[in-house]
């Protein structure tokens, strides 16, 4: 369904443009007006005269600024009208056919004007329609109220001069004088033709009393009298609905009619301190329980809260069980159908395949949308599925159509500061205050938001979280977020409201929000690895969009390395300044540890590469330099680069910072890599815990064969590992012992690979994951299927870079022909192993190659081994034959 849309009409020359007010999908809101309506019609007969029974025909639709609440007001009326005005995807509703439904819309915006009188007003012209005949205690109670309150304004000129002129303007007033001369002739009062109802009143309340015979028709109202005897202000008006409800009650079932009350923009009708207006409409929706009321706004309803009593006459989870539940998206219409379900719906954005239709439609000729496909798709990715966002694209196209170009794409990366305005527009400022502060993080708690904002007390942002432009994840570590185009377009925009910020008021506020951050990783009590790295990727973020020292960031940094977890740590780059050039410590800071957790996905000349970049930039302090320059190290080791490796291991080494040990470690790895044992063994025996000794040990005796020795070594680096808590050890650890046991046991090795990925599950270690792969293999040695299983794992063992896993892979196929017996694989293999080994790392592998099959050294690698040579090559030959038994014994 479309309508005209005259502001897009009068924005352009061309005639032949087809401008229309699209409206699009919405079915699921549909449905749960359908089901929640449908029940309410088909439910027990409501007794109005019951004011104590709790109140289940009210649904609410909440939802961001220009979400497309009105809109949705608007179709659901027409739908509600005429079955013919129904939009084509919105199916049939299943109530009772012979219901006659009367939809009421009304407009409670400012704009609009609406008072409580124009509501009232409103409602009964509706009626007058409808029913076609006076609602003589109403329209008593009600003439009363108008001659008290306007007196010398005849109804119908107040009724035209507010505009509430229409089919039925004459015939209210009509209704109301035709109330009071039945009254008159009921009471048989002579001379008072023509009478005002204040003139009648103690007639007919004394009649009403003693429930004389003459009045039986009213008399059945028991609150009439009470309510013809108050004084007729305001206040009493407000109850007056009382006497609407009864009056429908009265009427026979085939005159039956459902008012069904359309209230829109609820949210311009006062605020969450004054809450006057909405009083008085909540009395109004109390005491008409037969009519059924659909209310949209930004916030959701409150009436259930308890904490209202006194402010509200109607509070409670009791009295309005349907709004006390938790808010449903409308993705299962049923959650709206049943009395004590939850009513309050949040509607939610489009999805992208109704963001196009929705520009498809919104600007056309000759039935082709002007807008073309790819700058719809560019649109859409940037509304987040925002409407109000699609029709302002909508427009800025045809703006730039006027200037005499074809609008592209890159007109399209652009914020609206409309979108500002209509977000804030009913906020209180200290609440815009707190909007602003929130945009600059990715998620937030009270504390959290209240202190990047500066304030001293939460209500603030504890008011701003019940608005719906917040979305909330219960079960994350932050339970609030901004929705994604509004957050942007905050931070983005030229904001031009009264209340905006400078780039000194933005920088105070990230300069809070960073202290935040670090107070509560120091002090929260959630789990320690996630806050840990939360706070960094915030954290990370401000600083580097606001050039803020490093401060705590430094410290966290040290902490998110000791454990070798490795998760996604980078904060998305700004809109604005995708590929900025590193300038700050910050953004040095940002790259260094993106480049650490994306080592584990990039190939290690990549790594090397940005690690270099880094340190070139010479911002980060000391020990951050330290940092780098350690994983630089391990780059060029991983990649064969030994003499690069040993400078940058004892550059580090010779500095004694925090990685001092573990680049005397490196050192050792280096020594071990070249072969040179003995001066391996040393320096493991200096290194301790911080220098990982005991997987040092391991490193070094599983290469001769000593396989006791390197399973005490892992087993005791592992429990070390356990006692202080470092995740990435442990799991590192256990790889490599479940790697030395598969080379001798491939019972024991199963339990030891399967615990192995059990420690690794939740980490981001690929070359540990790839060592527990190769495991795999090195089990399963002599059995079919290894070499087609050991091809997919060479690519992924090639795409990382690493020498060592290279070296293994190939050392675990040479095993494997070994047992087979296979001497032309083998020769194969042991070719592939001089190629991987020519730049000297890991040459002595062919060696333990040449040992397994028991073939003689052509050529020996001159590696200085512990045991000994023969010793060595025992050990490996006896673990083949060891093999090639147990696959004969189980044949």
């Amino acid at each position: 369904m479309t309508g005209r849309d005259l502001r897009a009409l009068f924005s352009t020359n061309d005639r032949g443009l087809t401008t229309a007010e699209a409206f699009t999908n919405r079915q699921q809101q549909w449905a749960a007006v359908a089901s929640a309506l449908g029940g309410h019609l088909a439910g027990p007969a409501v007794d109005v005269e019951d004011l104590e029974a709790p109140r289940t025909h009210v649904l609410c639709f909440h939802g961001i600024g220009g979400i497309g609440k009105t809109t949705l007001s608007r179709k659901i009326e027409a739908a509600l009208a005429s079955a013919e005005q129904r939009p084509a995807q919105w199916g049939a509703p299943a109530w009772p056919g012979n219901t006659k439904l009367v939809p009421i819309r009304i407009d409670l915006s400012r704009a609009a004007g609406a008072d409580f009188e124009r509501v009232l007003l409103t409602v009964r012209l509706a009626l007058a329609g409808a029913v076609g005949r006076p609602l003589p205690a109403f329209d008593l109670a009600l003439r009363r109220y108008w001659d008290h309150n306007h007196p010398g304004e005849p109804l119908e000129e107040y009724l035209r001069r507010t505009g509430l002129t229409g089919r039925f303007a004459q015939a209210l007033p009509e209704h109301l004088q035709a109330a009071v001369g039945d009254v008159v002739s009921a009471l048989e009062l002579p001379g008072m033709v023509g009478a005002t109802v204040s003139q009648i009143t103690g007639s007919l309340v004394r009649a009403l009393r003693e429930r004389r015979q003459t009045v039986r028709a009213l008399a059945g109202c028991s609150r009439l009298a009470d309510l013809l005897e108050a004084e007729p202000d305001v206040e009493a008006l407000s109850y007056y609905p009382h006497l609407l409800a009864w009056e429908l009650a009265q009427l026979p079932a085939k005159h039956r009619v459902v008012p069904v009350l359309l209230l829109d923009a609820f949210e311009e009708i006062g605020d969450r301190t004054h809450r006057d207006m909405e009083r008085l409409l909540q009395r109004v929706v109390w005491l008409m329980p037969e009519a059924f009321f659909i209310i949209t706004g930004r916030s959701r309803l409150q009436w259930a809260d308890p904490a209202l009593q006194g402010q509200l006459d109607y509070t409670g989870p009791a009295a309005w069980p349907g709004l006390a539940d938790v808010s449903h998206s409308a993705l299962d219409p049923a959650a709206a159908g049943g009395p004590r379900r939850g009513r309050q719906i949040l509607i939610g954005d489009f999805s992208p395949e109704d963001c196009d239709d929705y520009l498809v439609r919104r600007l056309s000729r000759d039935g082709q949308a002007l807008i073309a496909t790819e700058l719809r798709e560019v649109i859409t990715a940037r509304s987040h599925g925002l409407p109000l966002y699609l029709d302002l694209a909508a427009m800025r196209f045809l703006e730039i159509r006027r200037s005499g170009r074809t609008p592209d794409p890159d007109d399209f990366a652009h914020d609206f500061p409309a979108l500002i305005a209509r977000t804030v527009a009913d906020l209180t400022p200290e609440e815009r205050h707190v909007l602003r502060a929130v945009s600059l993080l990715d998620a937030f708690d009270i504390p959290l938001a209240a202190r990047a904002a500066g304030l001293t007390h939460d209500a603030p942002a504890l008011r701003l979280t019940e608005r719906p432009l917040v979305e909330e994840n219960p079960f994350g570590l932050w339970p609030y977020h901004l929705h994604a185009l509004i957050r942007s377009t905050i931070r983005a925009a030229d904001d031009r409201t009264d209340d905006r910020w400078s780039a000194q008021d933005w920088r105070r506020a990230a300069e809070r929000a960073l202290a935040a951050l670090g107070e509560q990783w120091r002090t929260h009590t959630a789990p320690g690895r996630l806050l840990l790295a939360g706070c960094l990727r915030q954290g990370l973020a401000l600083a580097r969009d606001f050039q803020l020292d490093l401060g705590w960031l430094a410290e966290a940094a040290w902490a998110y390395v000791g454990d070798s977890v490795w998760e996604p740590l980078a904060p998305p780059a700004r809109d604005d300044a995708p590929d900025a050039e590193v300038r700050t410590a910050a953004q040095a800071l940002v790259e260094l540890l993106s480049t650490l957790a994306r080592r584990q996905h990039e190939h290690r000349q990549r790594t090397a590469d940005r690690l270099t970049a880094v340190l070139q930039t010479r911002l980060l302090p000391d020990d951050l330099t330290d940092m780098a320059t350690y994983y630089l190290a391990k780059a060029h080791r991983d990649l064969g680069q030994a003499d690069a490796s040993r400078r940058g291991m004892q550059h580090v080494a010779d500095g004694d910072g925090r990685l001092a040990p573990a680049a005397r470690r490196g050192l050792a790895h280096l020594a071990r890599i070249a072969g040179d044992f003995p001066t391996a063994h040393d320096a493991a025996c200096t290194l301790g815990w911080k220098g990982r000794h005991h997987r040092v040990m391991g490193d070094l005796w599983w290469p001769h064969g000593a396989i006791d020795q390197a399973l005490a070594s892992y087993t005791a680096a592992r429990a070390e590992a356990e006692e202080h808590g470092v995740a990435g050890e442990r799991a590192t650890s256990q790889a490599h012992l479940a790697l030395v046991a598969a080379f001798a046991d491939p019972t024991r090795a199963d339990e030891e690979i399967a615990l192995a990925q059990q420690l690794l599950d939740g980490l981001d270690l690929r070359a540990t994951t790839l060592t527990t792969q190769i495991a795999t293999l090195i089990r399963d040695a002599g059995t079919p299927n290894v070499d087609d299983r050991a091809r997919t794992l060479r690519t992924e063992v090639e795409v990382a870079g690493v020498v060592a896993l290279q070296t293994t892979l190939e050392l675990a196929l040479c095993f494997h022909h070994a047992v087979l017996g296979d001497t032309e694989q083998l020769a194969t293999g042991l070719e592939r192993m001089r190629q991987v080994t020519t730049g000297g790392d890991y040459a002595y592998y062919s060696d333990i190659a040449h040992f397994m099959a028991g073939l003689p050294l052509p050529n020996g690698s001159q590696a200085r081994w512990l045991d000994g040579e023969d010793v060595t090559r025992d050990r490996w030959h006896h673990l083949v034959t060891t093999r090639r038994e147990q696959l004969r014994a189980q044949r």
